[in-house]
């Protein structure tokens, strides 16, 4: 697949990612990251190996983006969950109260 990651076109494959990748020592994550097979990765470390270029010159969105493309699973800090609570459901869960599943009517 052709991406542009700092101006720079790149032809990458999920396995060519895999294979330059293999025997590469994660650094710490500290902010966006992606699953390469049992690992998470900096994405900027990742970015790194693949184009052979500075971290300066690239940024993480460009990366994330190519390697969402490829199939890899990204992981972005701060980012909104899967599903998000609707104000209801997250007032209820501050307050303790109990949500609308809660008043079903009962058998007596």
């Amino acid at each position: 697949m052709r991406c542009v990651i700092a101006r720079y076109p790149f032809d990458l494959t999920r396995n060519g990612v895999l294979a330059l990748m293999k025997g590469v020592t994660p650094e710490p994550v500290t902010a966006e990251s992606v699953a390469i097979g049992r690992r998470r990765y900096p994405v900027k470390q990742v970015g790194q190996v693949i184009t052979r270029q500075d971290r300066r010159d690239f940024t993480a969105g460009e990366v994330v983006r190519a390697l969402t493309r490829l199939g890899f699973t990204c992981h972005i800090p701060g980012a909104a969950p899967a599903h998000a609570l609707t104000p209801l459901e997250t007032a209820s869960a501050l307050l303790g109260s109990p949500g609308p599943a809660d008043h079903a009517p009962q058998d007596s």
